[in-house]
């Protein structure tokens, strides 16, 4: 159990450095034999290919691989618990199947893909990357997140972009109540309809601006549609002060 997993190269010839693993890795190693075996796996040269492994016995477990910091692509089964991949760096991680409250909570950097539905507090306090979720998520979506971006196929719960004090949401279908709730320098994208967006929150014009990063958002996180599909939710104060020509000059709107 403590050997280091075997492995083929699988494209590129003998000099190739993206490998497969021939069994995969499971999570009957123990989370921290695990952790080791990850960050253990080589890295490839080629930036757009990354080495990639599966990871086996993960169903209803909790805390499921947080704290990644290595560039490697991870593909898995669900469901999970709670806390899935919290403050993970670089890896790139692709899971079918639905994951409990605080997916990718606090995230650096990397990207995780989860196809299914999410709970309560996705990607809360997430500083950096792309969180996309092709299902719906529960309340609270986006808390107090500082940066990166999160995409969401389907529906999301109350209150998200609770909170937040920047970063994107990009809200494929509807959202609850009090939509941005304390929300600044932070952007809300969103498809369909609110119940209710927060007090000092509006909707705003969808700039050339916004419609290039949404655009890229949406190529990032592998979502086809059209940026001119959304409206935009803002802070009141971010708004006024685009008006006023400021926005650059003074960032902090609350």
């Amino acid at each position: 159990m403590n050997q280091s997993p075997n492995t083929r190269s699988t494209v590129g010839g003998p000099h190739s450095r993206s490998r497969s693993f021939l069994n995969g890795l499971s999570l009957d190693l123990g989370a921290q034999q695990l952790h080791r075996a990850i960050h253990e796996i080589p890295v490839s040269d080629n930036d757009e290919e990354l080495t990639q492994v599966d990871v086996n016995g993960s169903a209803g477990q909790d805390s499921v691989l947080m704290r990644l910091d290595h560039p490697i692509r991870i593909k898995m089964e669900g469901p999970l618990g709670d806390y899935a991949f919290a403050f993970n760096r670089q890896a790139d991680i692709r899971m079918t199947g639905a994951v409990g409250s605080g997916v990718a909570e606090g995230m650096v950097s990397g990207a995780v893909r989860v196809r299914g539905d999410a709970g309560v507090g996705a990607g809360a306090a997430m500083v950096g990357g792309t969180l996309a979720i092709y299902g719906n998520a529960g309340s609270r979506c986006g808390a107090a997140m500082r940066g990166g971006c999160i995409f969401v196929r389907g529906d999301v719960g109350d209150e998200a972009g609770v909170g937040a004090l920047g970063g994107m949401i990009v809200i494929g279908g509807d959202a609850g109540h009090n939509l941005g709730d304390a929300m600044s320098n932070a952007t809300v994208f969103i498809r369909g309809a609110a119940a209710s967006l927060a007090a000092g929150v509006t909707d705003a014009p969808l700039r050339k601006r916004e419609q290039l990063r949404l655009g890229l958002l949406l190529i990032n996180a592998s979502i086809r549609g059209d940026a001119n599909e959304f409206r935009r939710v803002v802070p009141a104060a971010m708004l006024e002060a685009e008006a006023n020509e400021r926005g650059e000059l003074n960032p902090n709107w609350r």
